[in-house]
């Protein structure tokens, strides 16, 4: 296969269907569906069922015990789950336009990572959009999340369908080109050699912090985030918590400072 695609999710049924919905009508077939679940009660298994047919390969699914917020090693526990080299990372929240996994595809590189964003919707037009609307691709049409209430910015752009404008976009943007959680992509082997994502670390900059450490293992990244397109549908953060946001940023700052590349509270803890 091409690659895996591993999807976090935690309690959150009716958005993880609409984003296997999205998955099932990707233009680009040869992937795996990976689902990262942090403790989700029986009615995500149910949901996982419904789509047990729909994908070339078997929907993998792992899962832990709710223990509070675990993203990093339910991530982990995924990646050593999966069967591809190289792995797309998304959230359950973010639904894939069709080209999705086909960009990921055909932008890989050796030596880099890809670094993608998202379009957030508000809770209005997260609720409004249908499976018609995924299967049509209507929910990625400008005009029609205008119409929807959404307000017209330039920020709409993320949308286009015109690729020469995508590429051009993706070199303009002033966003770094940073591991994000909800669409970021790489080689599995290059995730395993920083040690995979830090299990020291809660809610706020944990994939960011995986990529700060490939870049400290000479690795590079390139810009999507006007090519690989996903919709992020609106929920609530109750699992936020500013003391421990505090803190990850303060181990992200020392790993950048000492050029940290394995960290000890990873993926090798899995292993044994």
């Amino acid at each position: 296969m091409k690659l895996s695609v591993i999807i976090t999710t935690y309690n959150s049924e009716e958005w993880l269907r609409k984003v296997l919905l999205g998955f099932t009508v990707q233009t680009e077939k040869d992937f795996e569906v990976v689902i990262a679940d942090d403790g989700s009660t029986q009615k995500t298994v149910d949901i996982i069922n419904l789509f047990a047919e729909k994908f070339k390969h078997p929907i993998i699914h792992v899962w832990q015990q709710d223990l509070g917020f675990r993203k990093s090693r339910i991530l982990n526990k995924a990646i050593l789950k999966s069967n591809s080299d190289y792995l797309l990372f998304t959230d359950g929240d973010c639904i894939p336009r069709k080209d999705f996994v086909a960009v990921h595809v055909k932008e890989k590189q050796e030596g880099y990572f890809l670094s993608g964003g998202y379009f957030k919707l508000p809770m209005s037009i997260s609720n409004e959009i249908s499976d018609d609307h995924i299967i049509s691709q209507k929910c990625f049409n400008i005009s029609w999340l205008i119409k929807q209430g959404l307000q017209a910015n330039f920020k709409v752009s993320k949308l286009t369908h015109n690729n020469y404008f995508a590429a051009f976009m993706n070199w303009l943007t002033p966003t770094k080109r940073s591991w994000n959680g909800h669409n970021s992509s790489g080689f599995k082997q290059d995730i395993l050699d920083v040690n995979g994502f830090n299990e020291a670390m809660d809610y706020g900059g944990m994939d960011r912090e995986l990529g700060e450490r490939m870049f400290n293992n000479g690795m590079l990244s390139k810009q999507i985030r006007y090519s690989a397109i996903c919709l992020h549908l609106d929920h609530a953060r109750g699992y936020a918590n500013k003391e421990r946001i505090k803190q990850n940023m303060e181990i992200r700052h020392y790993n950048k400072k000492h050029k940290i590349i394995r960290i000890e509270n990873g993926i090798d803890t899995l292993k044994i």
